[in-house]
């Protein structure tokens, strides 16, 4: 090959290479400009601001307020105190609440220099070790789901025997990280297969706004409180029942995305300052115009559950903002 020829096919190949460069570039421009016009934005939406922060530490407990929290995949955290961690349960594992024994919704369960201290009415307080590793591990029942618990102990049990004065004795079991734990998918298919719980009924938030209580207020003799209905966070400056339709929020770092309607049952009869179980009240009127939800079927709907996508601090006061796209 002479030189003439030589450049020839270097000039052929050079311009080949900037075909393809210059193709290449058309089409990644292409796809940015389609990106740029196909892509959902995050847009967010102020929809309300925390009231309320509550931790219910044992299922069916006295509440503990708090004006900041850990939002994590299973629910609230403040200090040793996690939402729905402590269970009570008979001797064959099968969980007890405020439904059986309403005056569980009296019991203080808080945790104070590694201890965990047990308070009621009429009752000395209890302290016993937080962690007792030594402790058997128990197989429970939440409804008909299995999970485990780690006992606490025959001083507690014995504690709660004599609170709730009656002729079965009693076990309280800590859920840790590592023992079996609920999936809500095994009782609604609406839930991922992944999610996990402690002793919920359900999910790890449950959510609902300041005016649907009101709005349920005005429709009763006797004006109800929002500690009757258990939520882990309230928000206020927002219509009533508007809760029903953010089925993706953020706060401040957090992300839940909203799974399902809370379907009320006989435990929002109970009155969570004295314990007394009417049966009636507030669930016969929720059920004359809140049978919204029909996977709920016969359960009137006032709250919403959700799942945590991104965890991190809430504090009462914060924004809440409905994502869309």
């Amino acid at each position: 090959m002479n030189f003439k020829e030589a450049c020839a096919k270097l000039l052929d190949q050079n311009r080949k290479i900037a075909l393809f460069a210059a193709g290449t570039s058309v089409a990644l421009l292409g796809l940015a400009i389609g990106y740029r016009y196909t892509r959902k934005e995050k847009k967010l939406i102020k929809v309300g601001v925390i009231s309320q922060l509550l931790v219910h530490p044992m299922k069916s407990g006295k509440a503990v307020s708090v004006d900041t929290a850990e939002c994590l995949r299973m629910g609230l955290k403040y200090g040793e105190l996690q939402d729905r961690h402590w269970l009570i349960i008979t001797e064959d594992g099968h969980m007890v609440s405020g439904r059986q024994q309403p005056r569980v919704v009296l019991v203080s369960l808080t945790c104070k220099g590694g201890q965990l201290c047990l308070n009621g009415p009429q009752m000395e307080e209890l302290k016993v070790p937080l962690q007792q590793p030594n402790n058997k591990v128990l197989d429970c029942r939440v409804f008909s789901v299995d999970v485990q618990g780690r006992d606490c102990g025959d001083e507690v049990s014995e504690w709660l025997t004599r609170y709730l004065a009656s002729d079965k004795t009693f076990r309280l079991v800590h859920f840790e990280p590592h023992l079996k734990a609920q999936r809500p998918s095994e009782k609604e298919p609406l839930f991922p297969k992944d999610e996990k719980v402690a002793y919920p009924d359900a999910a790890p938030i449950m959510l609902m706004s300041e005016a649907s209580v009101r709005d349920l207020n005005s429709r009763l003799d006797r004006d109800v409180t929002v500690a009757q209905f258990r939520p882990s966070i309230v928000v206020s400056d927002c219509e009533a029942f508007t809760e029903d339709t953010w089925d993706h929020i953020q706060i401040g770092q957090v992300e839940m995305k909203r799974v399902i309607g809370c379907g009320r049952c006989i435990l929002t009869t109970v009155d969570p300052e004295t314990g007394v179980i009417t049966r009636k009240e507030p669930l016969n009127t929720l059920k004359t115009y809140r049978l919204t939800d029909p996977k709920q079927k016969t359960s009137p709907i006032l709250g919403q559950y959700y799942t945590v996508k991104k965890t991190g601090v809430l504090h009462v006061g914060q924004p809440v903002y409905k994502i869309t796209y």
